[in-house]
């Protein structure tokens, strides 16, 4: 009769335990891919329009930036909704008809891939085309400037299939007022809040049945819209400001207030909203070096997105270690579920607004890592999915309720 020495005993269940280790690893991978793909993803808040507005084409893969439909397609990206923003110091034709040429391009997108990509105006277009395995492109206009004064933009807007507004950006407007002008003690605002136009704005919104985006606005704004607003409302990219006190970041008596409205905060990736040590490490980078910053700022003056994009390039390697972490990502997406629930959570990237990206999610391919987090923190499945679209999908539902 055999028998095994105690060595070869051990020798044994380390083999064993180290196949059990990669048997379990493989299928934990296997399964959190499996879940991203089989889930509909969508995040509010992309700002690629610029790059496209650069001569872009992102049907094809591109070598900048953090989008293109290749991309979107292999980060089991299935809805988008692309910012509608003109840069506030354009001025030399109204906001109004930059921000339709914006449209413009990105239905230009879609009717040149049309065995890809389908636009959508409504939630269970949006679903349907995604079920059928369509990248879907939707739109949001960040900033109430861009409709100026005049409620029948807004309209106009609608009738384009434009399906959020922000209502401000860092800049205010005649009738609503943003986060940095209200926390910028330098300034004499003639008002704070809502005027009265932009209480109309508000149940207008309603009305038609696009969603309002309190990303941006100021705190006084932000109350005046909740004491208004008869539908839920949308954070498209912002996180939270316990973790990181930032102004375009949401206190938690604003986090539980969109809760009971209904709402979803869609969680910001930009390193200064999510990590309080980001801004001095920045800093001193930017001091380090200044010379080959300021040489290439000249070289491409006036056009400061560029520039950030090509600064960012220029520097990846010091950039890498001055990056948060991607768990400091996931630290706002679990504080705001856990205060306010997992229906109330969701994806608000800001790519291609922001150069700079945590670690782990340099781009849009990177998104099932979203998922494999999640998941490692006790997340059921199904809150998972709510997580990553299901909740944009049901609150889009209910704004549309006539």
């Amino acid at each position: 009769m055999n028998t095994l020495s105690p060595g070869n005993t051990r020798i044994i269940l380390l083999i064993v335990t180290i196949i059990s280790f990669f048997v379990i690893g493989f299928q934990q991978g296997a399964d959190y891919r499996t879940l991203h793909f089989n889930s509909i993803v969508v995040d509010t808040h992309n700002d690629v329009v610029q790059r496209i507005l650069n001569g872009e084409d992102i049907s094809f893969r591109t070598k900048h930036g953090h989008s293109d439909l290749p991309r979107f397609i292999e980060g089991g990206l299935d809805i988008e909704m692309f910012s509608i923003w003109v840069p506030p110091e354009k001025t030399s034709r109204s906001y109004f008809e930059q921000a339709n040429e914006q449209i413009d391009s990105i239905m230009s997108f879609v009717q040149r891939n049309p065995k890809q990509v389908a636009f959508a105006a409504t939630s269970d277009q949006a679903r349907k085309e995604a079920m059928n395995g369509k990248f879907v492109a939707m739109l949001g206009v960040e900033g109430g400037y861009h409709i100026g004064n005049e409620i029948r933009n807004l309209e106009h807007f609608y009738n384009r299939g434009v399906r959020y507004m922000t209502l401000t950006w860092n800049n205010s407007t005649d009738w609503a007022t943003s986060a940095s002008d209200e926390t910028d003690t330098s300034l004499h605002l003639k008002h704070i809040g809502l005027t009265e136009l932009g209480k109309a704005i508000v149940k207008k919104m309603n009305e038609l049945g696009m969603m309002i985006d309190v990303s941006h606005v100021g705190e006084q704004t932000f109350w005046d819209v909740m004491s208004v607003t008869t539908k839920p409302v949308i954070a498209s990219h912002s996180s939270s400001w316990t973790i990181r006190h930032h102004r375009r970041n949401l206190k938690d008596d604003q986090l539980k207030a969109i809760a009971n409205n209904g709402g979803v905060v869609f969680i910001n990736f930009l390193p200064s909203f999510i990590d309080s040590t980001y801004p001095a490490k920045r800093a001193a980078l930017d001091k380090k070096f200044k010379p080959q910053i300021d040489s290439l700022r000249e070289a491409y003056k006036g056009d400061e997105i560029v520039e950030d994009m090509l600064i960012t390039e220029m520097l990846t390697d010091e950039f890498k270690k001055i990056r948060p972490s991607l768990s400091v990502l996931m630290e706002h997406f679990d504080y705001v579920a856990k205060l306010i629930g997992a229906d109330h959570v969701g994806i608000g990237s800001d790519f291609d607004g922001i150069t700079v990206t945590p670690l782990e999610m340099d781009d849009v391919t990177y998104l099932p890592n979203i998922t494999r987090e999640l998941l490692k923190r006790g997340y059921s499945e199904s809150d998972v999915k709510k997580i990553l679209g299901e909740n944009f999908l049901r609150v889009l539902r209910e704004v549309e309720k006539k």
